[in-house]
């Protein structure tokens, strides 16, 4: 069935009551009922035929619009509080699946004990898009983090393995709220989530602290082994380059690293050692001679490789 305004805003005052607001549900705006000492907002979106099929099920795309924002909550040790959606939708669109997707992403906010609150729908010719707007709350006693933060002498590591997404992983995003909350906890200056590809995101950091990251080993996903095996690229060439991974990578003080490692293995399993943060500029990858991200040689990143909206140079 072809879909309708008002229907649906009859169908979500029925269907969503979220939990948490000051007022009822419906409003030209949210106000919530708890008070946000630190309040930390981002904003994401996920549009047809750029970060999903048309035929992706209505449920994976809800979770991807939703936990790409969430990741960004938990990529600054954020705990998430609230969301708002903004849904863009041609003509022809089923309402079915408009109300899934709605719903959808109401199931993954609530996963990260946030609520959807409120939002925007719009009819207009064109792909179906989703933006996804995240409300969290800094930690008392916690630092912002921030990608200028990184300074000579900290190590940098991750969260997880990298590569292979695109075999279904972009899809089932799972922010990294624990692993971001600890590592802030040790002490990271400088953190982000990987969405834009592992080489990319890191020079972000490199650039925006002005210093030289050296990363001497990348973990690499199985799924990067198994894409490799089709594309004739080295699963080193995914891990550093695919994308939509959404692990943290951060950077931290030498002396938290024992204590990073001894804490990992219930912290966070997939805790890995990158590298180095130095004096310099750039980034500086490894030698892509076994395909193992193990190679003790490296070579600056050109900047090539990895996901940038629009036209690039």
């Amino acid at each position: 069935m072809a879909w309708n305004e008002d229907s649906l805003h009859r169908w979500m005052g029925r269907a969503l009551g979220p939990r948490g607001l000051a007022a009822d549900f419906g409003n030209d705006a949210a106000v919530l009922a708890r008070r946000l000492e630190r309040a930390v907002l981002c904003a994401d979106q996920a549009i047809e035929g750029v970060h999903f099929l048309a035929d992706a099920p209505s449920a994976a795309v809800a979770h991807k619009a939703c936990a790409r924002a969430l990741s960004d909550l938990a990529a600054s040790a954020a705990s998430a509080r609230a969301v708002l959606l903004t849904l863009r939708a041609p003509e022809g669109a089923d309402e079915r699946r408009l109300r899934a997707l709605i719903r959808g992403v109401r199931d993954t906010a609530r996963s990260a004990g946030a609520e959807l609150v409120g939002g925007d729908l719009a009819c207009a010719p064109g792909p179906l898009s989703l933006s996804v707007t995240a409300v969290g709350e800094l930690a008392p006693g916690l630092a912002p983090l921030s990608r200028s933060r990184a300074r000579a002498g900290q190590v940098l590591v991750a969260t997880g393995p990298f590569g292979g997404s695109a075999l279904g992983r972009h899809l089932r995003i799972a922010p990294r709220f624990a692993e971001g909350l600890w590592l802030a906890r040790l002490g990271a200056s400088a953190m982000m989530d990987v969405s834009d590809g592992l080489a990319l995101d890191l020079s972000r950091i490199a650039r925006a602290s002005q210093v030289r990251l050296r990363v001497r080993s990348v973990p690499i996903h199985r799924d990067a082994r198994r894409l490799a095996r089709r594309t004739g690229r080295s699963p080193l060439q995914h891990a550093l380059h695919d994308g939509e991974d959404h692990e943290l990578v951060a950077t931290l003080p030498a002396q938290a690293l024992e204590r990073a490692v001894r804490e990992a293995p219930r912290r966070c399993p997939g805790f890995a050692v990158l590298g180095a943060v130095e004096r310099g500029e750039g980034l500086f990858l490894p030698v892509d001679d076994a395909g193992d991200g193990a190679s003790g040689a490296n070579v600056r990143f050109d900047g090539r490789g990895g996901w940038l909206h629009g036209a690039r140079g």
